[in-house]
């Protein structure tokens, strides 16, 4: 194992301005300049919360396909407000000292690399989950957020009635909390097999590859499909799983699992899906001498509702919007269980699973607006996402990956940042390369081979 030279991976991984902002303090009339980049799917609810929140301004908009920036355009302006300025790439916003702020929403292979260079040109960062496609990135996400002190929001786990139920299980509501769920049941239907064709017009596919491999341009490479490529996406368990495998570790109580073991497949299905359309994880916690479970279930067909959970996708779903689905978490405690689902969580005790306590938080204040109050107050204590629980999380969707892939058990050690006597699953905790000049510089200074 050699350890890489940390001042050589940031001087060489990208050319970034020299001037660097001191601090990314809100712009004149206490206005937040944010710019928003990528918004095919996700990142239009980007777009649409920083129009509804006061002084916030969006004041540039980035997107590889021509196409997708011009629909960006048109819900600013359909808003009453003044049409942004637009860019195909990122390292061209960084260059704007007046922007405050980046708003991630592209793909996760992306979205390390982009929260660092953006953090080095002295911008705070909301990054869409999971905020690293690898466990190399996880450590880098967090270093960097720290070695340049800018303030880095996860997108997942920001809902005031996660932490409500975080803290009503840690009160006791259900006694001794001993495992928790995460479900992922959505309806994914085929991706069909796509064949190779001339990359559309307005794409720069150059800049939508970025670290990965190059490969010919099919429509199963490119919106949303992506997800289910092992160069570019990490399966529904990186998709929405990601959401549910937060929650289900916060407010459990813990952070690194000891013992990993998942297994599934892709199932009914004859497509270019890579991923498992079906997969269910295991990881065994050592909390405080008590062991502590976590399983995770990924389902994309027909199945139950449990708990009381179970509704429609919502319209940003992408194939799956508008089906029926399970989505939430459950936590098992000596006295009942808590669920949680879109619309709250309660609680069901004894034998008899009688209905108890119920959500007392409403809506709340959400991630978006979070983001936006820390930017301007810089005390990240408040925040309700902060950057390394966010990537602890993903740490637990990356290993249960790796345990998929190579077929068994794995056993994690947080201290040297490996699976024990596993060389084969811990060197997938990296590509075997990054793409120049694409290449997440190694902040934290972490030994690879």
């Amino acid at each position: 194992m050699t350890k890489v030279d940390r001042r050589h991976f940031l001087m060489s991984s990208v050319a970034l301005p020299a001037v660097l902002k001191a601090s990314a303090l809100p712009s004149q009339n206490n206005t937040v300049r944010v710019a928003v980049v990528g918004f095919n799917g996700r990142g239009k609810a980007h777009i649409s919360a920083y129009l509804k929140i006061p002084n916030v301004e969006i004041a540039a908009l980035c997107d590889v396909d021509q196409a997708v920036v011009e629909n960006g355009c048109k819900m600013v302006e359909a808003a009453g407000k003044k049409r942004p300025a637009t860019f195909t790439d990122i390292r061209k916003v960084l260059e704007d000292q007046s922007i405050d702020a980046v708003s991630l929403a592209t793909p996760n292979f992306h979205h390390t690399l982009q929260t660092i260079w953006a953090v080095q040109a002295g911008k705070d960062v909301f990054v869409e989950k999971p905020c690293s496609y690898n466990m190399f990135e996880a450590q880098q996400i967090i270093a960097a957020s720290r070695k340049y002190n800018r303030i880095v929001q996860d997108g997942t786990g920001a809902g005031a009635q996660l932490h409500e139920a975080k803290r009503r299980l840690k009160e006791g509501i259900i006694g001794d909390v001993y495992m928790a769920r995460g479900l992922c049941f959505k309806v994914r239907d085929t991706i069909e097999r796509a064949r190779e064709e001339p990359v559309p017009a307005g794409v720069a596919y150059d800049l939508w590859t970025g670290p990965a491999p190059v490969k010919p341009f099919t429509r199963n490479r490119f919106h949303y499909n992506w997800h289910w490529q092992w160069d570019y996406g990490n399966g529904d368990l990186g998709n929405q799983g990601a959401h549910q495998i937060h929650a289900a570790r916060m407010a459990l109580g813990v952070k690194y699992p000891t013992q990993i073991s998942s297994m599934g497949g892709h199932y009914m299905f004859d497509d270019d899906q890579e991923t498992p359309n079906t997969q269910v994880a295991t990881f065994e916690f050592e909390d405080g001498g008590k062991k502590k479970l976590l399983v995770f279930e990924v389902r994309h067909w027909i199945t139950n509702n449990e708990a009381g959970i179970g509704e429609r996708s919502d319209a940003q779903a992408g194939a799956a919007a508008g089906q029926p689905q399970t989505v939430g978490n459950i936590w098992y405690g000596s006295k009942g269980y808590l669920a949680t689902g879109r619309g709250g969580w309660q609680t069901f005790m004894g034998q008899e699973q009688a209905p108890g306590p119920k959500s007392e938080a409403g809506a709340g204040v959400g991630g978006f607006v979070n983001f936006i109050d820390v930017v301007r107050s810089r005390k990240r204590e408040d925040q309700l996402s902060e950057i390394e629980e966010g990537a602890i999380s993903t740490m637990l969707i990356h290993l249960a990956n790796i345990s998929y892939r190579t077929r068994r058990t794995l056993y994690f050690d947080p201290v040297t940042y490996s699976c024990k006597g596993d060389a084969e699953a811990t060197a997938l905790f990296t590509r075997s390369q990054y793409r120049s000049p694409f290449v997440v510089p190694n902040v934290a200074g972490t030994k690879t081979d």
